[in-house]
């Protein structure tokens, strides 16, 4: 992830990507016979984590010390990621007629509350 340069953000998007690689093995095991729950999960996942490595990248090309620099880039990059969440869960609902709802929502809601998560990770590690 040589586009996000901050640790935290670049971590929590790990953690997004390893929960919803468990989710998808957890629903294998669970529905055998229905791919539609893994692609729904897949599908949910990938809003979250789409939309977050947005954000990221967007945070990790700011320059600059100023604090209304900081707003404006943190500001900016919540923007484009609830347009980017808006966008794709339409795109999604729209063009999967066989999403199952409960999968994919909740894969979706994983992954959002693991981006809020990013405030707990600290931006250096001690050595």
């Amino acid at each position: 992830m040589s586009w996000v340069r901050n640790r935290s953000l670049s971590v929590v998007i790990r953690v997004q990507l390893f929960v919803i690689l468990i989710a998808v093995i957890i629903f294998f095991l669970g529905f055998l016979n229905d791919t539609h729950v893994l692609v729904s999960v897949m599908f949910g996942g990938g809003v979250g984590v789409i939309s977050s490595l947005a954000f990221a990248v967007i945070v990790s090309g700011h320059e600059g010390f100023s604090a209304s620099g900081v707003i404006r880039t943190a500001l900016r990059a919540e923007a484009v990621r609830v347009i980017l969440i808006v966008v794709l869960l339409w795109i999604v609902f729209k063009n999967y007629e066989n999403v199952n709802a409960f999968a994919f929502i909740g894969a979706f809601t994983l992954t959002v509350l693991i981006h809020s998560m990013a405030l707990f990770v600290p931006s250096n590690a001690k050595q």
